[in-house]
């Protein structure tokens, strides 16, 4: 019988696509078409969700308790699935969108999951998953990016031009026997009404009455409980993407590998995470002392995707050349630069030939040991994986796991658009 042991690749498309279970730190994203990966970064260890309508997952979302997963997917008569973790089997079957689902939450209490479809799907949808309800709907006209539950009962969405917070009434877990119109505010948003919030977060703990917005343009903003566009703040950069945040620290995803923390408390800035490699350089090398020096002008794949695990201080991100980083950057509110706890340099592009390095090749000393294999691909590299458990000589220290890469690495598909630039 074969069996899926390793994905060597990522498809998570932004924020909505990447999450962290708050108990175990297990990372979720899809890969493919139809495989939720689940990893353990420290150790480096997959599990899989095989979704077997073989339509392709576009976002993902952990309960609050990291038993189960929902996704969501694109295509005809798309499903929002729900998935017990420990078994990866599927235990909830949602269908009312048509088109496509863009994003999904569980609710803080996990007995509520909201789905978000696609522009053209138009419908904001609440269920009570386990009883197969749908409890409260209504529409959105607007391209919708992301959303977040409160700790309040209601929630948020955000995208083109909107940022609109939906009001459940009292206990909406118990309605069974129709769907009641969701009550929908549009934040106030003044002079920044015509831009495209990127991601939200809602508030934690002592900031739970505050809702935090990003900007394409590169700005960090804070809704107070009226709904108004209470202050914002300049990330300096020229595409901002993505936000996590805890009681405590809201971190930035932003376009050319910048990372930058703030304080949640009053948007004061706390400091620039470490970038990833530099494009267009050999990152096969072995020397560790020149993973992170870039020379002057250099570029650095976009930041589409971070999560932040407040209980091991460890920030997980997805860059646009589809590597993965997970940086040790501190816990409990006491910040640090931090190290490189794990990485993953996979391709940016299509795949286009596997060939498998042959057994008593004499590889070992080249680094290509048993289980070893090439691949190329359109993304203009050809790479040498392992994935045994060998020992191997000029190991890639970039990436657990390859082991070298010929040619350079290369941005993915979702280069930075013209932006505000440093003010």
């Amino acid at each position: 019988q074969v069996k899926l042991e390793k994905v060597l690749g990522i498809t998570a498309p932004g924020n909505r696509a990447l999450a962290c279970d708050p108990q175990t730190g297990l990372l979720a994203y899809p890969a493919g078409w139809c495989v939720v990966v689940l990893l353990n970064p420290q150790k480096n260890k997959q599990q899989h969700i095989f979704n077997s309508s073989r339509k392709a997952i576009t976002t993902l979302a952990f309960s609050p308790d990291g038993k189960y997963v929902v996704t969501g997917e694109s295509g005809h008569l798309p499903a929002v699935r729900v998935w017990e973790v420990s078994e990866r089997v599927q235990v909830g079957e949602l269908l009312e969108h048509k088109y496509g689902v863009a994003c999904v939450a569980f609710s803080p209490n996990g007995k509520l999951i909201v789905s978000v479809g696609y522009q053209h799907d138009m419908m904001v949808n609440v269920w009570n998953w386990k009883k197969n309800v749908l409890v409260a709907a209504n529409k959105v006209s607007s391209k919708v990016s992301a959303v977040s539950f409160s700790d309040d009962s209601y929630f948020v969405t955000a995208g083109n031009r909107h940022v609109k917070f939906w009001y459940l009434g009292s206990r909406p877990d118990l309605q069974v026997n129709s769907t009641v119109p969701l009550l929908g505010r549009s934040g106030l948003l003044g002079e920044l009404r015509n831009n495209f919030f990127s991601d939200v977060a809602c508030g934690r703990g002592k900031q739970a009455s505050s809702t935090f917005c990003i900007t394409s343009s590169g700005l960090l903003c804070v809704f107070n409980e009226r709904r108004l566009l209470d202050k914002w703040v300049e990330l300096r950069v020229s595409q901002a993407t993505c936000l996590s945040l805890t009681e405590d620290l809201i971190f930035c995803g932003c376009s050319d590998g910048t990372v930058r923390a703030f304080s949640a408390v009053d948007l004061h800035f706390r400091c620039t995470l470490p970038r990833p490699h530099s494009l267009g350089t050999d990152v096969g090398l072995v020397d560790a002392s020149q993973l992170f020096s870039s020379k002057p002008g250099s570029r650095f794949p976009d930041t589409v995707a971070l999560t932040y695990d407040p209980a091991s201080g460890w920030l997980s991100c997805i860059y646009s050349d589809h590597s993965v980083y997970v940086w040790d950057v501190g816990a409990h509110g006491r910040l640090r630069r931090g190290g490189k706890l794990f990485s993953a340099l996979y391709h940016a592009s299509c795949v286009w030939s596997v060939e498998v390095y042959p057994e008593g090749g004499g590889g070992a000393s080249r680094g290509a040991g048993p289980g070893s294999f090439f691949t190329c691909s359109s993304d203009s590299t050809i790479r040498l994986w392992n994935v045994g458990n060998h020992n191997t000589v000029n190991r890639n220290v970039l990436s657990h796991v390859g082991t070298a890469l010929v040619g350079h690495s290369r941005a993915g598909p979702s280069d930075p658009r013209p932006g505000r630039g440093p003010g």
